[in-house]
């Protein structure tokens, strides 16, 4: 069986805001393209932990921007692939991500990190072929540890379930 997709948004999941700037967490600041994003400290070594059980593939308005400055930034490798999002506005109320993610994963097993999902999401879940997994993040905090230990059990469990 084939690892399963991890499909992962920037803003929101790495790049952190809305945390109390008197308090914030552990991080450092990137420059891209003339906007400054706050890093989270450890969300590259969470990745890394992730990419033991998935294929990991950005799904983020950064498109290939995030393999140009991520990976360095980061401590990830290159060359991780990135759904190629549509700018255009749909007309039937699903997330704006959807029509790209199902392009791009077909039926397969995605699991996929957003701060950004809403109610279309849940329901397109639950509708897709392939085994689906959504992880919400805090955009202040970001991919947590906990995050990871969920995700890479759910990851592990597609390992040993039945194929119908």
């Amino acid at each position: 069986m084939n690892r399963p997709l991890l499909l992962i948004d920037i803003d929101g999941v790495i790049s952190l805001f809305g945390f109390d700037l008197g308090d914030p967490p552990e991080g450092s600041f990137i420059n891209v393209d003339g906007i400054t994003h706050f890093l989270s400290a450890t969300a590259g070594e969470q990745l890394l932990a992730l990419a033991a059980d998935f294929e990991l593939a950005w799904c983020s308005g950064w498109e290939e921007k995030a393999d140009e400055y991520l990976p360095l930034a980061l401590g990830l490798p290159a060359g991780l692939a990135h759904v190629q999002l549509e700018r255009a506005g749909n007309d039937d109320g699903r997330h704006w991500k959807l029509a790209a993610i199902d392009r791009f994963a077909g039926h397969r097993a995605l699991a996929w990190i957003d701060d950004g999902h809403d109610p279309s999401c849940a329901a397109w879940a639950a509708a897709r072929g392939g085994p689906t997994l959504l992880v919400t993040t805090d955009p202040a905090s970001g991919l947590t540890e906990d995050h990871t230990a969920s995700l890479r059990a759910w990851a592990r469990s597609l390992r040993y379930s039945k194929a119908p």
